[in-house]
């Protein structure tokens, strides 16, 4: 049978993906100036650090606020109000006199920071066409990659200008973001209120019934603490203190990871639509495992740029395609504030504990120790999606049909695996939806 047809992304999809592009050349612009900006107000480097470690903390205490002010007010609201108190306090950074003041502004950018990744997944998962969640996760994270590598090159060109003029810029891009999004999803048919397609409210509860949830939020605990956390600690470390080269080697080696990241991204998210979330998350997590394993126990440099590379391309193998197989949980017609929340605290978790955690092994033992139990946790993640049903093969009610899935048969390019008999797949609390590779929940 021949592949189906194309399916064309609404306008909307890339007003977001514009906006996502922006936020992350800004915040590239003001991360690496942040902590050198703290020192100039007298404190030492503990205290510089607690200036990152206090805006990932709030963004992982108000995360399950941030989900019911989605479910209570709606995506585009609490979108708009996160990117605004964002804007806001990154501006009046430039102002701060005082190290508390600054340390409370971007605390309070955390809250923002928050409110903008919860609605912002919503929004996506709300505009997405189902037979293409992939390919706009896939293109929505490369943006937000490439914008996260040119925002440091960008800052470097504004040293001459002082470390606080980046705060600046970076608030006058968010509220041009502010006036894109308000204007780009003003009048969006999808989004409009009285269009017959009103979201559900889809909680937590109902979430966690799927195993495929469950799933999803492990693998993103262990990318957070795997790709976020402990990549982001040890790659110095090992770089200075194991393979004896100057930090500099760091950041190369961290673009090199960056670099194996973007050669995937947009292919994954993209053929997950055709060959099911589960390949990727599966070869992925395993890639990424023996990536990461293999950074601790490099003997040369090369060898730990080919690492890097290694667990780049395994990263950006699943990391999309766990954000297609969340929507695919939700879907298009409900409004999962805290089911999104949760998977957002799971990253930050892992992202927070990581680098704790397997720091105190790694010193107790040593760097490739550390290091391996790290790809173990990625491969115990890539175990449990071995289990577990295929998301793709969840079907809503009042999600727009999927061409995949027409006719009364299995379409053998369709990512659904039916059962070995051929009947309808019913897991408990489900009925069948007339076709044996669909369920539906019961309403």
């Amino acid at each position: 049978m021949s592949a189906p047809a194309k399916v064309r992304l609404p306008a909307e999809i890339w007003v977001l993906i514009a906006a996502a592009f922006v936020i992350a050349i800004g915040f590239g612009l003001v991360a690496p100036v942040l902590p050198q900006y703290a020192r100039e107000f007298g404190v030492g480097i503990a205290a510089a650090s607690a200036i990152v470690s206090a805006f990932a903390l709030m963004r992982l205490l108000f995360a399950p606020a941030s989900g019911r002010l989605v479910q209570k007010l709606g995506e585009r609201r609490v979108y708009l109000a996160g990117i605004m108190i964002v804007a806001l306090s990154t501006g009046a950074c430039a102002l701060a006199q005082t190290y508390w003041q600054l340390l409370v502004l971007r605390s309070l950018g955390g809250i923002g920071s928050t409110m903008f990744t919860v609605s912002s997944m919503a929004l996506i998962i709300r505009v997405s066409p189902p037979a293409a969640r992939g390919r706009v996760s896939g293109v929505y994270s490369t943006s937000f990659l490439i914008g996260s590598l040119l925002g440091p090159l960008a800052g470097s060109s504004l040293a001459g200008f002082g470390l606080r003029a980046p705060f600046v810029i970076y608030m006058a891009a968010l509220l041009v973001v502010c006036v894109i999004v308000f204007a780009g999803l003003r009048e969006s048919p999808v989004l409009a209120p009285g269009n017959g397609a009103e979201p559900v409210e889809f909680t937590f509860r109902q979430g966690w019934a799927e195993p495929a949830y469950r799933a999803v939020l492990l693998s993103s605990f262990a990318g957070g603490i795997a790709v976020f956390g402990v990549r982001m600690a040890f790659v110095p470390l090992l770089v200075v203190e194991t393979l004896h080269q100057e930090v500099g080697m760091a950041g190369v080696a961290l673009t090199v990871f960056a670099a194996g990241n973007a050669a995937v991204l947009f292919a994954s998210g993209r053929l997950s639509d055709r060959l099911g979330r589960k390949p990727f998350l599966i070869a992925g997590s395993v890639i990424c495992a023996l990536g990461t394993g293999a950074l601790g126990f490099a003997p040369t440099l090369p060898w730990f740029f080919v690492a890097s590379f290694i667990a780049g391309l395994g990263s950006g193998m699943f990391s999309p395609v766990q954000q297609a197989a969340l929507a695919d949980v939700i879907g298009s017609r409900a409004r999962g504030g805290p089911v999104l929340a949760a998977f957002q605290m799971s990253a930050d978790l892992g992202t927070v504990l990581g680098p704790i955690v397997i720091g105190w092994l790694a010193e107790h033992t040593s760097f490739g120790v550390g290091m391996a139990v790290t790809g173990a946790v990625l491969a115990v993640s890539a175990v449990v999606w071995v289990f577990t049903p295929e998301p793709s093969r969840i079907a809503h009610p009042d999600d727009p049909e999927h061409p995949d899935h027409a006719g009364d048969g299995i379409d053998p390019q369709c990512a659904c695996d039916g059962s070995p008999d051929g009947k309808p797949v019913v897991r408990d609390g489900m009925v069948p939806a007339g076709r044996p590779s669909d369920y539906h929940r019961p309403q």
